[in-house]
């Protein structure tokens, strides 16, 4: 009886082979298919390689050098050329020529190694055994990479909302202070992207302003409360260390690597500017002054006039809305202004929660 011989367990890689000689081809495949290589395709139009390789997706190119048509370097040059910016499939380029032009040629429009005729198994299967290793590690490598970047980028969102979400309930903490119900800086929240839809902000921004927009007074932590709950007029004295609440509110939101943040902080500092250049901390003026600073100042006077504080009672919003045309192009951007002269107040809930 004769043993039979059970065929090699199938090898991973798809291999192209280009070669305008067919007896090349076929003596190619039938060393491969014996060593395991299953996943293999051909072609003798070097014309059409480019096409084939790109339809296939191989893992490794065979490429002869001396073809009728395009030659094997014209087809090197045009696989290269294409997949530059990709993961770039090694060529192993076939040749008889030894001649050291064509081979610094080759390597120079991105060969990985050479093959030489006439075949040896052994050789054709240790160079393609070496340059499908070296994909596939780099491949490996790559993915793991992916994989890495994703994790960080997970990571660094659940460390920014951790900061964020201590951060908003620092401002609750804050608000809750000097507004009973806490509920002010969600307002001030609401009419900020309210006012930010009117003048036409893009949603990642409305979405910035509606997030960092109850930040904007979380300085007011380091206000002591017998100025920050007076129920009289401040003093001058008193004033100055009120204003200061703008700075500390920027200091605690400094250094910050997210957006969200860097846009929190200029809020906080900016927010009490003038659109004439008299507001505080920093007496700028105009354009200089943030858009979000510009948007949470408009929506943070008409929200503080329009409830009770400790040292006044509400405003009735006609008489409020009366001050904000009055204020525009002094206090106010004249634009945003506009914008919430605008809105029909009387029909929205915001400011009643």
């Amino acid at each position: 009886m004769s043993e039979t011989t059970a065929p090699p367990a199938a090898k991973p890689g798809r291999i192209l082979i280009i070669d305008d000689e067919e007896t090349n081809i076929r003596l190619l495949e039938r060393i491969l298919a014996k060593a395991g290589y299953v996943d293999v395709a051909s072609t003798t139009n070097s014309v059409d390689a480019y096409t084939l390789q790109k339809k296939y997706k191989p893992d490794i190119v065979l490429l002869d050098v001396h073809m009728n048509g395009k030659d094997g370097l014209q087809v090197l040059e045009e696989i290269v050329g294409h997949d530059a910016d990709s993961e770039q499939v090694p060529v192993l380029m076939i040749t008889a020529d030894d001649s050291t032009h064509v081979k610094r040629r080759a390597l120079a429009l991105g060969a990985k190694d050479f093959l030489s005729k006439p075949f040896d198994s052994a050789e054709v299967l240790l160079r393609i055994r070496n340059l499908l290793e070296t994909r596939f590690l780099y491949r490996k490598l790559r993915r793991q990479n992916t994989e890495l970047e994703q994790k960080v980028t997970e990571r660094t969102r659940e460390l920014e909302q951790s900061q964020l979400e201590v951060l908003d309930r620092l401002a609750v903490a804050v608000e809750f202070r000097d507004d009973d119900t806490g509920n002010h800086t969600k307002r001030v929240a609401q009419v900020s992207a309210m006012l930010g839809e009117a003048i036409g902000l893009e949603s990642a921004t409305l979405e910035l302003i509606t997030r960092a927009a109850p930040l904007h007074d979380i300085g007011k932590v380091g206000i002591p409360d017998s100025i920050l709950l007076k129920a009289g007029p401040l003093t001058g004295e008193e004033f100055e260390i009120m204003k200061t609440h703008t700075v500390i509110g920027a200091r605690m939101l400094s250094k910050g690597r997210s957006e969200l943040v860097r846009f929190s902080q200029r809020i906080a500092r900016s927010h009490h500017e003038w659109w004439d250049g008299s507001g505080y901390p920093d007496r700028v003026s105009g354009q200089s002054i943030p858009l979000e600073a510009r948007i949470v100042a408009a929506a943070d006077f008409l929200d503080a006039l329009t409830h009770d504080r400790p040292y006044r009672p509400a405003w009735g919003m006609e008489e409020t809305l009366a001050e904000i045309k009055r204020r525009s192009g002094s206090h106010f951007d004249p634009t945003i202004a506009n914008a919430l002269l605008g809105i029909n107040w009387l029909d929205s809930a915001v400011l009643v929660a």
